[in-house]
């Protein structure tokens, strides 16, 4: 019996091994083919530049000429015409796109090491650790599903569902052709590596639903994205909801940048001191009236390129509704909040120098006038996770106080 039971043992370890090694080869060969498809991946997206910078930060700046950036692989702009700067910019703007003396106060960490001559615009350089950090390739650069509050009375069952939280002021109710706002920069704590924080503004078109069209700008923090802790200028497009198309920054065909100065992706800096020095940016993105583009300019001296019209549906005509805040991801690690922080991770009521907040909120009206928006809302999911406060006076016109620490005592 004894033998018997020997050979028994003998046998079914034979046979573990073998199912065991046949899995490692299986695993090894799908790891290969992943890392194949990465290559692929970054031989599309890091074209051949006219000029390399390395930033101090860890970047590296590819200056590409400004004809074979990353948007003209889309089918539908082979033949597109390059417009180097648009037709009209909104009545009432502050701007020194024509000037030379440019304001320099708000760098990028690469400006350090040198700048991208004329005729090129400057990319930040995917890594390999950069797209195998994403769940998959096809994923990469890619927000997830519902990342924007679907509306003021949003199915509690959804926000469980999305993971998402917001803290934000909105508009809606009308058309919309543009928005501008300031906000100041920070450097927010994320507590687990697939999660972000980020302040910006939303245009929205459609309902919300797998239709929605959405241009966004503003400033985030995501180790899962760009391998660091960074504070980042970014922006973000999609036309249906996050599922196929649109991406951060360049990461796909799509935008078209034709400013020099300026890398999305790249980290920003100096950033605000909790009860010390305050640092902000101004973006406005706007429809030109005449093209039908969308441009977004950051600061009064740079504007940073456009999305064609014809990537979108409904933002092919207008903006339903705008909205200006703070979102990060709750991954609810062993069923709890995250201590992920939004914005300066303080909540509003601790006011200037401590809170984050958004000022001189505005929109570009149908006359292509910017203006203070009549009626603005607030909305957040958790108040006692990060709140939103919204005020006016004479110096900031509209503006709110938004963020907070996630996790605490009122919010477990």
């Amino acid at each position: 019996m004894a033998a018997h039971l020997g050979v028994c043992l003998a046998v079914a370890t034979l046979l573990w091994l073998s199912c065991a090694d046949a899995i490692g080869q299986e695993c090894s060969a799908v790891a290969t083919r992943h890392k194949l498809k990465a290559m692929r991946h970054l031989k599309r997206l890091n074209k051949p530049p006219v000029k390399t910078i390395t930033s101090p930060d860890g970047d590296t700046i590819d200056c590409v000429h400004v004809s074979r950036q990353p948007a003209f692989d889309h089918p539908f702009l082979r033949n597109h015409t390059l417009q180097m700067k648009p037709t009209f910019f909104p009545e009432g703007i502050v701007n020194n796109v024509e000037s030379h003396e440019k304001d320099h106060s708000m760098a990028q960490a690469w400006h350090q090491n040198g700048r991208c001559p004329e005729e090129t615009i400057p990319v930040r350089r995917t890594k390999m650790d950069d797209v195998l950090r994403a769940s998959s390739v096809k994923r990469y650069g890619k927000k997830k599903h519902r990342t924007v509050p679907m509306s003021v009375s949003i199915d509690p069952d959804l926000v469980n569902e999305s993971g998402h939280r917001h803290a934000i002021a909105y508009v809606e109710g009308d058309k919309y052709y543009g928005a501008k706002t300031t906000i100041n920069v920070w450097r927010p704590k994320i507590q687990q590596a697939n999660e972000f924080s980020l302040s910006q503004l939303w245009i929205l078109g459609g309902a919300f639903g797998d239709d929605l069209n959405s241009i966004e700008a503003g400033w985030q923090v995501s180790p899962e994205l760009y391998g660091d802790n960074n504070t980042r200028l970014f922006t973000y497009w999609t036309s249906d909801a996050y599922q196929a198309t649109g991406c951060y920054n360049l990461l796909c065909s799509g935008f078209i940048q034709v400013n020099n100065d300026i890398a999305m992706g790249a980290s920003i800096y100096p950033l605000s001191e909790y009860h010390g020095s305050q640092y902000d940016i101004s973006i406005l993105v706007w429809k030109d009236p005449q093209e039908g583009h969308w441009w977004i300019q950051f600061g009064n001296d740079y504007v940073l390129g456009y999305w064609p019209s014809f990537l979108f549906s409904y933002l092919a005509d207008s903006s339903s509704m705008v909205q200006w805040g703070g979102e990060v991801v709750n991954s609810q690690l062993e069923g709890e909040h995250t201590s992920t922080e939004m914005g300066s991770g303080h909540f509003p009521e601790e006011g200037f120098g401590k809170a984050s907040y958004f000022r001189n909120i505005q929109i570009v009206d149908e006359s292509n006038n910017l203006r203070t928006p009549k009626e603005v809302g607030t909305f957040t999911e958790e108040p006692s996770c990060y709140d939103v406060r919204n005020g006016n006076n004479d110096d900031w016109g509209h503006y709110i106080y938004y963020g907070g620490p996630g996790r605490n005592n009122n919010c477990p």
